[in-house]
């Protein structure tokens, strides 16, 4: 009989991007194994070992949209969430970081992993009131009420806790 473990925790960054207009780039992705399940996210990934969370939120904007980020500003909140992606079950803690952008076309070639190119659907900048008015799934599901409160400068100084 097997014995099933819980899946390794995977530590990440992904970061809350804002452009002049005050839009957030939003990813939206599906798992290939299951194309109704999908949804918009935020760009971000796994940290490599020995790597900060800020390089890694430099790094994982740059290979997802291909802009990049000379400054990685505060952290906002972490997230950690337990999901099923590709029949398997995953665990993950994101440290979310806010940023900014004056550029809304790539700087450097894009580099997805093939698991990256098979689960994206597209990238988007939204405003606030587009994302508050989203049908879709949204990872984190309060993202329209966070965008929000940064936006309106009421956002707490000590990151919360998010879990789903």
């Amino acid at each position: 009989m097997t014995v099933a473990s819980d899946p390794t925790l995977r530590v990440g960054a992904r970061v809350l991007l804002l452009n002049p207009a005050d839009e957030v780039l939003l990813i939206h992705a599906r798992d290939p194994d299951d194309p109704g399940h999908h949804w918009w996210e935020l760009p971000g990934g796994g940290q490599d070992p020995g790597e900060k969370l800020e390089d890694t939120a430099r790094r994982e904007i740059a290979e997802e949209t291909g802009l990049v980020l000379d400054q990685i500003g505060r952290k906002l909140w972490t997230r950690e969430s337990r999901f099923t992606y590709r029949g398997r079950e995953h665990h993950r803690l994101d440290h979310v970081y806010l940023a900014r952008t004056d550029h809304d076309a790539p700087q450097v070639a894009l580099r997805h992993s093939a698991n990256e190119r098979a689960g994206l659907i597209e990238r988007r900048w939204w405003s606030s009131t587009e994302l508050s008015e989203c049908a879709d799934k949204l990872l984190p599901a309060e993202l329209p009420d966070l965008l929000q409160t940064l936006l309106d400068d009421r956002f707490p100084t000590t990151p919360p806790a998010l879990t789903a």
